[in-house]
Order: C-alpha cells, then sequence, then structure tokens
C-alpha cells in the first residue's frame, strides 16, 4: 500500500531532504531503474520508501518487504475491541403489551419499560400504571383466585366435549361406517381418502398444501345452524384464519375481532392433541388429515394439554 504525501513535512518519512518538503523541491522516485525526479511522491507503507506514480505499488518496485503494512494492519485489527464488546445481549423485538398499541419494543429506539406489578412490558407511551390499566390487569404468573375458576371452568368443559365428542364418533360410526375407530396405519389411510372425497374448501388449492379436517361446533357454548362439517384447508394458514372459515362455514357467529372479552371469543381445540391451538400457529404443523377440531366459546386463552389435566 502506498500513501500519497501531503505538503506538511513528518518528522519519520525519509522522503525530505535536508528537512525541505519533497512536494516543494521534488525527490527521486527509490526504486533503482527508475530514480526520476518527481513532485507527486508516494511512500509505501511496507518499506517506507518513497516512489513515483509509476511504481507506487509493492509489486511494481519490488517490494522487499511486501505484505508488511497488511500483516500490521490485520494484528492491530484483531487487538482492537469489537463494538459489542461488554454489551449486554439486546432485547427480542416484540411488540407493546398495551392490546391496541402497535409500537414495536426492544430495539434501539424504543427500549422496553417492565412494569413489576403486571410483569409486562410497555413502550414509553404506555409505561405508567394508569396508562396501561394495570389495576385491572392479572399478575402474568400469578395464581389468583379468578384465574384457579377460569382453570377449572375450562377442564369441566373440555371434559363434556370429550364425552359428548365421542358419543357422536361413535354414533357416527354405527350410522355410517360400523366399524372401530382406524387405528392402524392402513385403516387411518382409507378414512382420510373417504374424508377426501367429501370435504369442501377452495377448489383451487393444490392438493399437495391441504389439510384434510373433521370440524365440530360445540352446542353448549356456540350457537351454531350446523354442527359439523369435513373441509380442508392450506397447510400455510394460522389457526386464526381457519377459525375464521370454519365458523363462516357452520354458520357460527364469531365476534373475535370485535372486542377483548375471552368470554365471547370463539377458540379452537385440537381433539386428537388434547389442547387449544394459538391464533398464530401454522395449520400444518399443529394437525394432520384426518383430525378433529372444535369450536369453542369463553374459555379463554390457551393452554398445552389442558384436557389430560
Amino acid at each position: 500500500m502506498a500513501t500519497l504525501l501531503s505538503s506538511k513535512p513528518s518528522n519519520n518519512s525519509i522522503a525530505t531532504t535536508e528537512g525541505k518538503d519533497p512536494t516543494l523541491t521534488g525527490s527521486h522516485c527509490q526504486y533503482g531503474p527508475c530514480n526520476q525526479l518527481d513532485f507527486l511522491l508516494y511512500r509505501c507503507e511496507s518499506c517506507h520508501n518513497v516512489f513515483c506514480g509509476d511504481h507506487r505499488t509493492e509489486s511494481n518496485h519490488k517490494c522487499t518487504k511486501e505484505g508488511e503494512w497488511a500483516t500490521r494492519k490485520r494484528l492491530q485489527a484483531i487487538a482492537r475491541p469489537s463494538l459489542g464488546a461488554g454489551k449486554l445481549k439486546p432485547d427480542i423485538e416484540r411488540a407493546c403489551a398495551s392490546p391496541d398499541c402497535k409500537t414495536i419494543i426492544g430495539t434501539s429506539l424504543s427500549i422496553p419499560n417492565h412494569c413489576d406489578k403486571c410483569n409486562r412490558d410497555y413502550c414509553m407511551a404506555h409505561r405508567l400504571n394508569e396508562e396501561h390499566n394495570c389495576a385491572k390487569l392479572v399478575h402474568i404468573g400469578a395464581t389468583s383466585g379468578r384465574s384457579f375458576n377460569q382453570r377449572a371452568f375450562i377442564s369441566n368443559t373440555f371434559t363434556n366435549i370429550k364425552l359428548s365428542w365421542g358419543k357422536t364418533k361413535t354414533s357416527m360410526s354405527d350410522r355410517v361406517l360400523p366399524k372401530p375407530k382406524p387405528s392402524s396405519p392402513a385403516a387411518r389411510l382409507v378414512a382420510v381418502n373417504t374424508l377426501k372425497k367429501t370435504a369442501k374448501g377452495d377448489a383451487k388449492l393444490p392438493p399437495e398444501k391441504r389439510v384434510y379436517l373433521y370440524v365440530e361446533a360445540e352446542a353448549a357454548t356456540t350457537r351454531s345452524k350446523l354442527l359439523k362439517g369435513e373441509f380442508f384447508y392450506s397447510k400455510e394458514w394460522a389457526v386464526g384464519r381457519v377459525l375464521d372459515a370454519a365458523a363462516k362455514s357452520l354458520q357460527v357467529e364469531n365476534t373475535n375481532n370485535q372486542g377483548e372479552d375471552e368470554r365471547s371469543k370463539l377458540r379452537v381445540f385440537y381433539v386428537e392433541g388434547g389442547r387449544l391451538l394459538e391464533f398464530s400457529e401454522k395449520l400444518g404443523s399443529a394437525v394432520a388429515s384426518g383430525n378433529t377440531i372444535v369450536l369453542l366459546r369463553g374459555v379463554g386463552p390457551a393452554i398445552p394439554n389442558l384436557i389430560e389435566a
């Protein structure tokens, strides 16, 4: 690497002659075969000699210390601490815990403000207790009487679902297919093939992207004109979108987008998995063709494996 000499004299540069500035008096190129007088000089950062423009590169003046400047730069870079050294891991980006706020926190421009009373993180605008209605929120992780009663209600509801769903399936088997529920892979394959012939859905959806399901509306918690149906959906759909489509197909009233009250919200219960599905879950990774989902209302947020509790 060669550096163009400026008009400011340098104490450690050998490009000076008797204390005079070489850019004003000129100097000879120190490449032996050249030796021409030049006023535009370059200093080699490896051997520290000066050269004309034609011989400023290490290869052109056959530098005796070729590559030394690059090695020196690399060692300096290794010894220099990185910009992130000693800093804590940055926060994970997420939305403000206030339901109506869309601000993303956990970034360099918007740090999270943690509330110890409700154990949630908020943006600057909702950091105060009165701004996010802290007094009305249940502390995350706390076991209050309210949460206990809710869990008991959900558990009882799921127990009734198991019983009613089992009776319905038994009566269907006796009436349509007088055989026990398929347990072997071959029997399950026959059942899925039969389901594919009767299931309804978007005909434009490629067959390889479909998930075929039995869909039911639990009579105790929903007001449905149709109690059950057989449909197929895209594997890429989120459970929330499947819920909207299933509610429309079974003519179930769906007010999920109109408020935050869990008592009026619809949820999707996965029978074979024994749990409620999250709205954000991808359908293809949660269920398989031939499974059954049930629409429920007022059972609260998803709690894994609650049916086994």
